[in-house]
């Protein structure tokens, strides 16, 4: 397990499948005021990954029990949790009854700054392209080197980097989801043949329904849309909305209506 504030004590064999072959999922978890944020959106999307790799379900109340405990008494903190198929002998092929293994992580909330949120990041265009396998896409398995290698591209002067895939569509940031806002309302990439579905990804589709704002899911989305946009943002679980104030020499506006209700109801996406 990585080091963590503290961690469940079950250890992981060196012949399980997900340190073999990533075969398995995770959850990346915010906890505000002693409580896991947006339980029940992630666990939607673990079963999700369940059922499109063939792992037995987990026990959720379980999964929430353990989840509650650690939580308590964190007034901010990242929880994270890893279910993997279990363990295995050398070769690709399953097992006939598998074991699935869990495990939970819990670590200190990051320090990113408040200017992140009021003043927007500065953001790259990486080299690494993300593979088009709509078997994985959406679900947020263990096979992670393409994020692995385009974060490793830059240091500290950037914040996030955005991912196009091998048809040069863009599709997201290394460690986040990205929309656009255009003159028709908000834009983000279709997910359908690779990417991962975001819990607040989800929630902003669900409030710009909400708040009657037209929101595209559209493939094929490209740079020159991106550099044409009025307004950018990123957003993930961890971070909640980020607006980018500079994509490579781009620079962009923090003065839009949309992202000024976004940013106002931001509270609202991480509620527990």
């Amino acid at each position: 397990m990585n080091q963590g504030v503290n961690a469940v004590p079950e250890l992981v064999s060196s012949l399980d499948r997900g340190l073999a072959y990533g075969d398995g999922l995770f959850e990346t978890i915010a906890i505000r005021e002693g409580r896991p944020c947006l339980w029940k959106e992630h666990m939607q999307r673990l079963i999700k990954g369940c059922q499109r790799l063939q792992i037995p379900e987990p026990d959720l109340q379980q999964l929430e029990k353990q989840a509650l405990e650690l939580s308590a008494n964190q007034d901010e903190a990242v929880l994270k949790l890893i279910l993997t198929r279990g363990t295995g002998g050398r070769g690709y092929r399953v097992a006939s009854m598998p074991e699935p293994w869990h495990g939970f992580s819990l670590h200190p909330g990051p320090s990113y700054p408040d200017s992140y949120r009021t003043e927007g990041v500065r953001v790259r265009v990486c080299q690494t392209r993300l593979g088009r396998n709509p078997v994985l896409a959406g679900i947020k398995h263990l096979n992670r080197l393409e994020q692995v290698l385009a974060r490793n591209e830059w240091k500290d002067e950037y914040q996030e980097g955005l991912m196009l895939d091998t048809e040069s569509h863009v599709i997201e940031g290394t460690m986040s989801n990205l929309f656009l806002i255009t003159c028709d309302g908000l834009l983000t990439a279709d997910l359908s043949q690779c990417g991962i579905e975001g819990v607040i990804r989800q929630r902003i589709l669900a409030w710009a329904g909400e708040q009657c704002i037209a929101c595209e899911q559209r493939p094929g989305i490209s740079l020159e849309d991106v550099f044409a946009a009025k307004a950018l943002f990123v957003c993930n679980s961890i971070i909640g909305v980020w607006p980018v104030r500079q994509l490579e020499e781009m620079n962009y506006s923090l003065d839009n209506a949309i992202l000024h209700r976004l940013l106002k109801d931001d509270p609202l996406l991480c509620d527990a």
